[in-house]
């Protein structure tokens, strides 16, 4: 794979795009950046032809017109998991953190987050809540390289769901940062730059 040339930040179930400002602005990488909103999710209307994580990783799919790296937090690794099945030659480099990946998360001792985030955001649109994906016989197809970024203290993607996508990923690298948490990208931005920097220098 050659080095991207352009850099999309998904967030998670906040859906709010600048939850990756702080990593994103400390990058060296050359390549542009696009800080990716979801529909109905802070300032951004919502859209009624969007239902689901599959059409969310559609509009995704429309924006790798170059050689580009998918940066994705929670469950907006799903969707770059999606958006890279779909643009195997376009994608150069998927970076996830604390994502399930399309795992059953649950199986792997994490704990269930979506009654929380129903009770707390009851206004906001359920993709991520109804999302069932299992991935699990597809992530063999991902040839990209990956950097999988954990937390040994998230109660809601563990480090044993890091290490499973790190088994079932064929070129994947896990690096976990000590009490580290769910807003591991965010907090320890400043220690994970470099990581992803040198992870878009790998072929």
């Amino acid at each position: 794979m050659s080095s991207p040339s352009k850099l999309l930040f998904l967030p998670g179930a906040s859906g709010i795009a600048a939850f990756w400002e702080p990593l994103g602005t400390r990058l060296l990488h050359p390549a542009s950046r696009e800080f990716v909103g979801y529909p109905g999710f802070g300032a951004i209307p919502a859209d009624p032809d969007i239902k689901g994580l599959d059409d969310l990783a559609t509009r995704v799919v429309q924006r790798i017109d170059q050689p580009t790296a998918l940066i994705a937090q929670s469950m907006g690794g799903v969707i770059a998991i999606l958006a890279a099945l779909k643009r195997p030659q376009l994608v150069t480099h998927l970076v996830l953190t604390v994502t399930s990946g399309g795992l059953d998360t649950r199986r792997l001792g994490a704990v269930d987050w979506r009654e929380d985030f129903i009770k707390a955001n009851p206004h906001r649109p359920n993709w991520f809540v109804a999302s069932r994906h299992d991935l699990t016989a597809r992530l063999r197809h991902i040839s990209a390289p990956v950097l999988l970024l954990w937390g040994d203290a998230d109660p809601i993607s563990p480090v044993a769901v890091g290490q499973k996508l790190e088994q079932l990923l064929p070129n994947a690298q896990l690096h976990v940062v000590a009490g580290g948490m769910h807003d591991l990208a965010q907090v320890h931005a400043q220690e994970l730059a470099p990581l992803v920097d040198a992870h878009f220098a790998r072929a």
